[in-house]
């Protein structure tokens, strides 16, 4: 009896411990010494040297590691979809744009997931046309003034539709004068972001509706997003409107994470970017500095599988960092963007990350990052591989999205 009062008191103790969340740390002093796993060499301890042995051996290995101890494993199942465009205006932004609403549909007969896609594709470009694509955050009506927007299924019942309010984050014209499209879908169209939301995302699609369900290696809210993102590329690449091969994948924050699983995945997104994504995205976890994996993990516990809980306050025990999930990219094009007022996101761990996979572009022929130190603010560095950090907080601006042009620019005119 006193050994199982002693074995309780010591898991009350580390649930306790996990609970509290360790206090982040913003001091470079502080930051432990750390190894990062080599990128070129295999399982077996042989050193990588063609892109046959790279794609053959290394990238599949990373990429399971990641699904079973990070992301979880997605599902290898598909479900029955439809796209019903909802509508079209040929007139949007003056003149400038095409609006296109297309509804997926996502039904097995037994359960039914509806998700509104919101298209604007510049009307002066001839011919199939390049996009950006990234989700939003509070419904398709919040990202500009449009009122012909029709709501995001998730937020319908959150009450009255408010129209605009985050138009700073997209700046729709300045993309369409440059000749890309925007396409964006509200993400909790595909899981709602709040604990013990199994049933309302698109989970029991895969037999998952109840925590009593979740395994150790379960995908939960940040996999199915970027399985969400596949299932978007799927429709544009039917639309004979758009360049499925000039598909360019933008997430912010929690939706960089998932952009950066999602390209890891599927490659058929052409360009992946990374904004502010931090822990759990770009930034290398064994630097503890800023958001850790304790804290994401205590704050967020369905947001990753189940398994990364093993390294909260752990990280000397990582076997891989970040720079690993960043490697998966390539050869296509990367692109990771920091503000310098965003320590939580660890600017200087996002950057490092950035600069570790160069070896493995240099497999294919191409640089990596060509700075060894994170550069000045509002200086971007581009090369396959590019990085800015600049002014300012956690966001998303148009100084950002004017790197992001001229990286797209770079590699896709």
């Amino acid at each position: 009896m006193n050994k199982r009062l002693i074995i309780l008191c010591l898991i009350t103790v580390c649930f306790s411990l996990h609970a509290q969340q360790e206090e982040p740390n913003y001091d470079e002093s502080k930051v432990p010494s750390f190894v990062l796993s080599p990128l070129l060499i295999n399982s077996k301890g042989e050193k990588v040297i063609s892109t046959e042995e790279w794609e053959e051996e290394c990238r599949p290995e990373i990429r399971s590691v990641f699904a079973d101890q990070v992301y979880g494993i997605t599902p290898d199942k598909s479900i029955p979809v439809t796209y019903e465009i909802k509508a079209i205006y040929e007139k949007a932004f003056e003149g400038k744009a095409t609006s296109k609403q297309v509804l997926l549909q996502f039904t097995d007969g037994t359960h039914q997931r509806d998700v509104m896609l919101l298209l604007y594709l510049p009307n002066q470009v001839g011919g199939r046309v390049p996009l950006f694509f990234c989700y939003n955050y509070l419904g398709n009506e919040r990202i500009c003034n449009d009122p012909n927007i029709l709501p995001s299924p998730s937020r319908k019942e959150k009450g009255s539709i408010q129209r605009g309010g985050r138009e700073n984050r997209w700046p729709i014209e300045k993309i369409l004068a440059a000749g890309y499209g925007v396409a964006t879908v509200c993400y909790q169209d595909f899981f709602r972001d709040a604990p013990d939301q199994y049933e309302d995302s698109m989970m029991p699609f895969f037999g998952y509706n109840n925590t009593t369900e979740i395994k150790s290696n379960t995908w939960q809210a940040i996999g199915v997003w970027a399985w969400g993102m596949s299932r978007v590329m799927d429709y544009l690449e039917t639309d004979p409107q758009i360049d499925g091969s000039k598909v360019i994948l933008m997430g912010h924050s929690r939706q960089g994470k998932a952009a950066l699983w999602a390209g890891a995945q599927d490659q058929r997104f052409s360009i992946v970017i990374s904004n502010n994504s931090g822990c759990g995205g770009a930034a290398l976890s064994k630097r503890k500095y800023g958001e850790t994996i304790d804290i994401i993990t205590s704050s967020f516990p369905y947001w990753f599988c189940k398994n990364f809980d093993y390294y909260a306050g752990n990280e000397q025990q990582l076997s891989f960092d970040q720079h690993e999930l960043l490697a998966l990219i390539a050869p296509r094009p990367l692109y990771v963007a920091s503000a310098e007022d965003d320590k939580w996101a660890d600017p200087k761990g996002e950057f490092l990350a950035a600069k570790y996979v160069s070896p493995v572009y240099e497999l294919y022929n191409y640089k990596g990052l060509t700075v060894e130190e994170v550069p000045p603010v509002n200086s971007p560095v581009m090369s396959r591989v590019g990085y800015h950090i600049r002014t300012g907080v956690h966001d998303v601006t148009d100084y950002d999205w004017e790197q992001f042009i001229r990286f797209a620019d770079k590699w896709l005119k």
